[in-house]
C-alpha cells in the first residue's frame, strides 16, 4: 500500500495536533518549522526546487519578462 498525499497530510496534521495538545504552542511551532525546513531540503535534494530562482524571488527579481 502506497502513501497518498491525503494520508501524508493526515499524518502530518495528527503529529502537529498531538504536539500542541501534549507539549503546548512553542514546541508545536518548533516541530512545524522543523517539518517545513525538512520538506524544503527534501525538495532541493529531489531537484524539484530551483534554489537560484528562489533566491532571486526573495531579492525581488522577476523570473519572467
Amino acid at each position: 500500500m502506497t502513501a497518498s498525499a491525503t494520508r501524508t497530510g493526515i499524518l502530518v496534521g495528527a503529529v502537529l495536533a498531538l504536539t500542541w495538545i501534549v507539549l503546548g504552542f512553542w514546541p508545536f511551532f518548533f516541530v512545524a518549522a522543523a517539518m517545513a525546513v525538512g520538506a524544503l531540503i527534501g525538495r532541493i535534494v529531489d531537484g524539484k526546487l530551483n534554489v537560484s530562482a528562489l533566491v532571486d524571488a526573495f531579492r525581488g527579481k522577476r523570473s519572467s519578462s
